[in-house]
């Protein structure tokens, strides 16, 4: 008598299947992944606005009015791939971040960061404002 080498069409049906159903969970996860990954480039656009800020209002004792007080380049041309503009606020302390993008999940959203001197000699910075889904900040931006 012959032995069969192989598999069987049911094993390779059940392989098929485990296969699908963990396609089915990753690819939402990757796709929130990398819109995340692409609200990281706001962020780190803001840098600058943030240290410009901080220096103003070490300096002057309350928060710039404009990009220019500042000492950061208009609104407008602090552009990336996915940010439209880096914005400081009305002496609020305050920089939004608004992205233009093609993924609509997250674009003409804003994330605003909002600056506080609660500690004497600091400035901490927090960035739970805006209209962008809490699901696609990083994790230290959840509300």
């Amino acid at each position: 008598m012959k032995r069969q080498q192989g598999f069987t069409l049911i094993e390779l049906m059940i392989v098929v299947a485990i296969i699908g159903i963990l396609a089915a969970i990753a690819i939402p996860a990757y796709q929130d992944y990398t819109i995340r990954a692409k609200v990281s480039e706001g962020l780190n656009l803001s840098a600058a606005a943030k240290t410009g800020i901080a220096e103003y209002y070490n300096a002057q004792g309350v928060f710039p009015d404009s990009n220019t007080q500042a000492g950061v380049a208009s609104a407008g041309s602090i552009v990336g791939t996915y940010t439209s503009s880096v914005a400081v606020g009305n002496a609020d302390g305050k920089v939004t971040v608004t992205y233009n993008s093609t993924e609509s999940k997250i674009a003409t959203k804003t994330i605003i960061l909002a600056a506080s001197t609660a500690n004497a000699g600091s400035i901490t910075w927090t960035c739970t404002g805006g209209s962008l889904q809490s699901q696609y900040r990083p994790p230290n931006c959840r509300s």
